[in-house]
């Protein structure tokens, strides 16, 4: 804000003083002077800017997402709070969270593809929807009370009624394939395996605004089941032990998570038939984060934590591979 700057005013002045007045200006008080005027004024200015600077600083610290600022060149890993059951024979393309201590999940695989409901604490699947063995079930993500799935290879999406999980409506994927969905509660992000983050419009499905993936230069290659989460899009990165935190806004990388530690102490544990980490889901009212994978019999509730010493590895060779091609255009 722009402060009123102070004006000196002069007036003339007769040549011949009056005594009387000469005494009169001796008793008053002397007024004060511009430059303390403008001593003050610089003083209050000095204390609102390291105000807001602290302000500043304190706002950032809170953080975004469970708690944690993100930045370009920072990289989380996770504490785990708690461990759940999970069906080890679903191949988790997309979850979400759905109130009341459940999840919808999407699986993949031709044969054995579905949407379900699934009891959090118990890992039962309390409603399934089997899908036609033509289509390979991926990302998945719900607006109201609708369901949206995309299918593998096909560029078909499905609808579904979240209380029943009936399909109501079938459309048309205009991004290059099916791979992960996620809302905000007004637009539907939608990832295809490669560098591209969609924005697509709920009422016509319709691709709107996409944004390519890039961190330090390079693109962000295999992008695959994602998640919003406080105002940012997580994205797993397929065949990676990491999570790319995205802005919702322009598809920025913010930060990275790594967390190759859930894989390998599912394997340490005589898990050999799981396959990569896939799967987020965030519960809004608790803060609550879960991640799972395919064919991982454990759903795991976790929270970010900052590394204590600066991450020595390799960003780009852990969590940027090589774009994945399965005979698209």
């Amino acid at each position: 804000m722009k402060s009123k700057s102070l004006r000196n005013k002069s007036y003339k002045r007769s040549a011949k003083l009056n005594p009387a007045d000469l005494h009169d200006n001796r008793m008053r008080p002397a007024a004060p002077s511009f430059s303390k005027y403008r001593m003050a004024t610089l003083l209050i200015s000095a204390a609102i800017f390291l105000y807001v600077l602290v302000l500043f600083s304190i706002s950032s610290n809170m953080g975004s997402a469970v708690g944690m600022e993100p930045s370009i060149d920072r990289v989380y890993n996770v504490k785990v709070v708690n461990e759940f059951p999970h069906d080890p024979n679903a191949f988790t393309q997309g979850l979400l969270y759905a109130g009341n201590d459940t999840l919808f999940e999407s699986t993949g695989l031709y044969g054995h593809s579905s949407v379900r409901r699934v009891a959090i604490g118990t890992g039962k699947v309390e409603d399934i929807h089997k899908m036609e063995s033509s289509y390979f079930g991926e990302g998945l993500t719900l607006l109201g009370d609708r369901l949206f799935q995309v299918a593998w290879l096909t560029k078909t999406g499905f609808i579904y009624d979240r209380n029943n999980l009936n399909k109501i409506n079938k459309f048309t994927n205009q991004m290059q394939d099916g791979w992960g969905l996620a809302t905000d509660g007004k637009i539907i992000f939608g990832s295809d395996g490669t560098s591209t983050l969609y924005q697509i419009d709920p009422q016509t499905m319709k691709v709107v605004r996409k944004h390519t993936v890039k961190y330090k230069g390079d693109e962000v290659h295999n992008l695959n089941e994602l998640e919003y989460v406080a105002g940012e899009v997580w994205a797993n990165v397929w065949q990676t032990d990491c999570i790319a935190r995205l802005s919702g806004k322009d598809g920025a990388v913010l930060g990275w998570i790594y967390l190759p530690n859930l894989r390998e102490g599912l394997i340490s544990s005589g898990n050999k038939n799981i396959d990569v980490l896939n799967g987020i889901a965030w519960d809004q009212k608790q803060n609550r984060i879960f991640l799972t994978g395919k064919l991982w019999p454990k759903l795991y509730e976790i929270k970010l934590q900052r590394l204590k010493r600066p991450f020595k590895g390799d960003i780009k060779k852990l969590c940027m591979p090589s774009p994945a091609n399965f005979g698209r255009p």
